[in-house]
């Protein structure tokens, strides 16, 4: 099982998640071209994809949806508000709806030889969800866009191989930022995005002993900083109730324009 970010950040989000049989996207938040060019770094191709996973509507994770479905006759799913978010929006051009397929939170699907299981994450979006998926007895997720966790959000990112988890922004540099204060609010609030303190907390709740690799996302351009994502989340995981410290595992960025190394579990 192979697990890859080809774009990941404020500005576009993009993942890929394979195996030997099966191709799929979590969210297409860059062009068509963007997609198809860090699909070829991936020795893939996009007419080779399986499915387009779809969070959720905001414009850096469906800006290239609408091509990569009308150019490949890739299906896309995604929940039910979602669909008709992006559908009443008009969001996507024209294209064929029934290539849209409608998911439900906490209920398997199976595309080819992975287990897809969508759950609930709370952001100011129709009916936004992560993912997790599996094949064989390996797992992987894709956790962003998350306004706080819970149990709920623990308990989906258990006893996993490999994850990619929002840290989102450095609260103090997002506090004395640019924003108009309506936005920081929204950043800040429980329909808005992880802090990189926050990522790290819950990073404790979830690191094991089998965990392979661990990938911070959706970094903000102007409200934070590689370095301090890494150190935050480190610091968090070292000062937390768990075994572990932040140094036991490889934590990489999740890069915003172009793809990290491929993982595989």
């Amino acid at each position: 099982m192979n697990f890859c970010s080809i774009a990941s950040g404020s500005s576009g989000n993009c993942i890929f998640v394979g195996t030997d049989h099966t191709s799929v996207l979590i969210d297409a938040g860059i062009t068509g071209k963007k997609v198809a060019e860090g699909l070829k770094e991936l020795d893939r191709k996009p007419e080779e994809l399986d499915a387009i996973l779809i969070t959720h509507e905001h414009s850096d994770h469906i800006k290239g949806l609408g091509v990569l479905a009308r150019k490949y006759e890739v299906p896309i799913y995604c929940s039910a508000g979602t669909r008709e978010a992006m559908i009443s929006g008009h969001m996507l051009g024209e294209m064929d709806e029934t290539l849209i397929h409608e998911i439900t939170p906490d209920e398997h699907l199976f595309i080819r030889d992975l287990d897809v299981l969508p759950f609930r994450v709370s952001h100011d979006a129709a009916q936004p969800v992560a993912y997790r998926l599996s094949h064989e007895d390996k797992s992987v997720a894709v956790a962003t866009d998350l306004g706080y966790y819970d149990d709920y959000i623990i308990d989906h990112l258990r006893n996993l191989d490999a994850v990619l988890i929002e840290s989102n922004h450095d609260i103090h540099m997002l506090q004395v930022g640019k924003y108009p204060y309506f936005l920081k609010q929204r950043i800040l609030g429980l329909k808005g995005h992880l802090s990189n303190d926050n990522a790290g907390r819950l990073l404790g709740e979830i690191l094991h002993d089998n965990m392979k690799s661990v990938l911070l996302g959706h970094l903000s351009k102007e409200n934070n900083l590689e370095e301090l994502a890494l150190m935050t989340v480190s610091e968090e995981i070292t000062a937390g109730e768990n075994p572990f410290k932040g140094t036991d595992f490889p934590i990489q960025i999740a890069k915003r324009d172009h793809p990290s190394e491929m993982i595989a579990v």
